[in-house]
């Protein structure tokens, strides 16, 4: 019988010789870092770029080429009008145009004409000055009769008035031909104001969005100056919201907010805030607007979120969000001892920071290492628990056999 007692007594004690070793876990001590403290408010999502597209001309609606929930693209024809006076009225232009174009040609060749004639006169009159200065000296010696110096001096008045009216007609020409430059210059005016006209017939998206309304119908007439369209852009997105008055300074002082939406816990920081310079005088709050920058995913103008605005510092008890282990109703973390053993410690926690941690409101003191990996930590913990059932079993069976 002592042999099989021997036997038996080492089948027993044998798993306390083949303990299974716990692996190293990944930890962190427990501290108290500084993290700002929010005041949420309810916020509603608007679009930066929110506008009504209107008809810069009249005419009838020949075409609609966008309908309520379709994405358009910038510069994309949105609505076209029937543009008949309008290629008209650009003919007509085209017409002027050519007109003082002509009347330039001819009041240039005038003045070619004029100048040609001016510098006849101006010849013939330097011929009759010579010789009546020839006359007039011959005159004056008693050579030459009384009859010849005045038809000399005949021929040098009648050349004089020939050349003062060449002067005239040139002047007359030369300004001829400045009013049909401004002829020219006014007709290309109401050439590009025709371009104009005719290019208003065609209406195009100021920016890439979504159309929100349709104001007009296909064989409409509108007049200058009537909605087309409506439509927002998703690219930029801002979320509006109120500060009470007794916020504002404090919100004022830090300049930081961030937009929380559905279950978002992180929220997205917000790139600028837009304050009202004057309150509501019913409310006596401050709007306020802060900027998303580009799209976000989820949010669409309209959407109500909560607003977290910064008003004050203070210091927390911090740890990684990850390393809080959730079982059943228990929310908790493995503390790990000096010789490496885990323990579940239930904890009270507050809000998440933006870096992915999470304050500690209870359960935890400052110092203690907590588990990093709460998965790896509770394999361990649940070897430990087998090891120690096994040694209290083995405990008993030898107690037993003694």
């Amino acid at each position: 019988m002592k042999p099989l007692f021997l036997i038996s007594l080492i089948v027993l004690v044998l798993p306390l010789v083949a303990k299974a070793e716990l692996s190293k876990l990944d930890t962190i001590k427990a501290k108290k870092e500084e993290v700002v403290n929010y005041q949420m408010l309810d916020g509603e999502i608007e679009a930066v770029n929110k506008s009504t597209v209107s008809s810069q001309t009249g005419g009838i609606i020949s075409k609609i080429a966008y309908d309520v929930g379709d994405y358009v693209k910038k510069g994309a024809l949105i609505a076209r009008i029937t543009s008949e006076n309008q290629k008209s009225g650009l003919q007509q232009a085209k017409a002027a145009v050519n007109e003082s174009k002509a009347s330039i040609s001819r009041a240039s060749a005038a003045v070619i004409q004029a100048e040609a004639a001016t510098k006849e006169a101006m010849a013939n009159y330097t011929v009759a000055r010579s010789e009546f200065n020839r006359v007039k000296g011959l005159y004056a010696k008693r050579i030459l009769p009384r009859s010849q110096y005045d038809k000399a001096e005949a021929t040098l008045r009648s050349s004089l008035a020939r050349l003062e009216a060449a002067k005239a007609s040139l002047n007359a020409a030369k300004a001829g031909l400045a009013a049909s430059k401004s002829g020219l210059a006014s007709a290309k005016a109401g050439l590009n104001k025709a371009g104009q006209q005719l290019g208003y017939t065609e209406v195009f998206a100021p920016y890439s969005g979504i159309v929100v309304e349709r104001h007009v119908e296909l064989g409409e007439v509108v007049s200058a100056g009537s909605p087309i369209m409506t439509g927002i852009s998703l690219d930029q997105l801002r979320a509006v919201t109120n500060i009470p008055q007794r916020l504002i300074l404090a919100v004022r002082k830090y300049k930081s907010a961030r937009v929380f939406a559905n279950s978002d816990k992180v929220g997205i920081p917000a790139r600028k805030l837009t304050f009202f310079p004057y309150a509501d005088p019913k409310t006596n709050a401050f709007k306020v607007r802060a900027s998303l920058g580009s799209a976000v995913k989820g949010l669409f103008p309209g959407v109500f979120v909560k607003i977290g605005f910064v008003i004050g510092k203070e210091k927390h008890l911090l740890i990684p969000a990850s390393s809080v282990a959730y079982r059943s109703e228990v929310t908790g973390v493995y503390v790990i001892d000096e010789n490496n053993r885990p323990t579940l410690r239930q904890v009270r926690l507050g809000s998440p920071t933006a870096d992915g941690k999470i304050r500690v409101l209870a359960g935890l003191d400052e110092g203690e290492m907590v588990a990093l990996d709460p998965v790896h930590a509770a394999v361990n913990l649940k070897l430990l628990r087998e090891e120690q059932f096994k040694d209290s079993n083995t405990k008993k069976e030898t107690a037993t056999h003694e």
